[in-house]
């Protein structure tokens, strides 16, 4: 992703839509790594507030971001990540 990542929701100049490496299987690796840290924060931590209070705050951040980014790459590449969106997971590979 490289150049192209960003805090925030937006495209830069001249972006273009990476499918290679990790994003061949899985359009978005990092929230991929975020669901495993938060599950894994609420499994090992032994406080009941500090275990899941991770994956909570981590499924509020991706159930309200997720989708808008989506529709932002879609408004942007229009069929081209429409096809890349058939042929893989948002954050589990599909089996084909």
């Amino acid at each position: 992703m490289g150049q192209y990542w960003s805090h925030s929701l937006e495209l830069r100049q001249e972006h273009r839509l990476i499918t290679s490496g990790i994003y061949r299987y899985i359009r978005h690796p990092m929230y991929a790594f975020g669901w495993l840290l938060s599950i894994a924060q609420g499994l090992l931590l032994q406080n009941w507030i500090a275990g899941p209070s991770g994956l909570v705050s981590f499924a509020l951040l991706y159930f309200l971001r997720v989708r808008r980014e989506e529709q932002m790459m879609l408004d942007q590449f229009g069929d081209q990540y429409q096809a890349y969106m058939n042929r893989t997971g948002r954050v589990i590979p599909r089996l084909h």
